[in-house]
């Protein structure tokens, strides 16, 4: 694909007459950069030098069109489909056993959890996945934008990835996407459930079929016999009958976004201090489990 896309970058220079110096000026880059990404050398184009590279050539879309495919190939084969299938979703559902979801990300977080995959062999395809995970989260902005429901486990606020301010930071963008989406924290305290030990993303397509998505650290599998989807569909209504409600889950993160402005120390008080605030509360309520619903229902 990276060959392809310099194929079609070299053709339309060509039919304007232009040199790659002359394209170089136009998009601010160098001649050797254009020469790079006409012989599908060098670093992969980022989406902001192909949509400045679209115009000045007039593609109508071609090169952005083209973009995601070309970052496609820095993938793991087993996620390339699921990211083919979640572009076109117009719901949602994930568990996040051990990060943030992708789609939530900052970038200096997703930096930090994208740098210690076992699949990474360079600086270059690390600064690709950045840039595609980055790319992804359009999505959310269109006006077709996907419903999206979020479960995160408690470890995920408890992991301190890429340094406290990494962590601040992210958690302080994931407490304001609250007010958007639904999202909820699935508590130490909750015990054993289906998804121990992997996470899991259903994805509802536009004619209604759905599918199921699997993965660990180096590891993946799509699910879309839909015998093994009700089953995941399953799991998923538990854990997240298994979750604190949304506003409590909602405090959580903040105080977890907080905690991370002090040391170590104070942040497990804070924990502690959660912990015992969840107690009260579901005493308070009675102990009763939270009713599970089916997305729809």
């Amino acid at each position: 694909m990276a060959a392809l896309y310099g194929v079609h970058l070299k053709r339309l220079r060509e039919q304007r007459g232009w040199t790659q110096r002359d394209l170089a000026a136009r998009v601010f880059v160098s001649p050797g950069r254009v020469a790079q990404l006409e012989c599908a050398s060098g670093a992969r184009p980022t989406a902001e030098l192909t949509r400045a590279l679209d115009d000045a050539l007039d593609a109508g879309g071609l090169l952005v069109d083209l973009w995601p495919h070309v970052y496609r190939e820095s993938l793991p084969d087993w996620s390339r489909r699921f990211m083919e299938l979640s572009a076109r979703a117009v719901a949602i559902r994930t568990y996040a056993a051990q990060a943030v979801p992708g789609l939530l990300q900052t970038e200096s977080y997703a930096r930090a959890v994208l740098s210690v995959g076992r699949t990474l062999t360079s600086l270059r395809m690390l600064e690709e996945r950045v840039e595609l995970r980055m790319a992804r989260q359009g999505r959310l902005r269109q006006p077709d934008a996907p419903t999206l429901r979020v479960v995160v486990d408690e470890a995920v606020l408890a992991r301190p990835v890429g340094g406290d301010r990494t962590m601040r930071e992210q958690l302080e963008g994931l407490h304001r996407t609250c007010d958007r989406y639904a999202l909820q924290v699935l508590p130490f305290e909750s015990g054993a459930h289906p998804m121990l030990g992997g996470s899991l993303t259903l994805l509802t397509m536009p004619d209604g079929t759905e599918v199921a998505y699997i993965e660990g650290s180096d590891q993946g599998q799509l699910f879309e016999d839909p015998d093994d989807v009700e089953s995941f569909i399953r799991a998923y209504d538990q854990v997240r009958a298994d979750s604190m409600p949304e506003p409590m889950s909602a405090r959580m993160i903040a105080d977890a976004a907080e905690g991370y402005r002090h040391g170590r120390s104070e942040r497990r008080a804070l924990a502690r201090k959660q912990l015992q605030q969840q107690g009260g509360r579901r005493l308070r309520g009675g102990g009763r489990r939270l009713p599970r619903h089916r997305p729809g229902a």
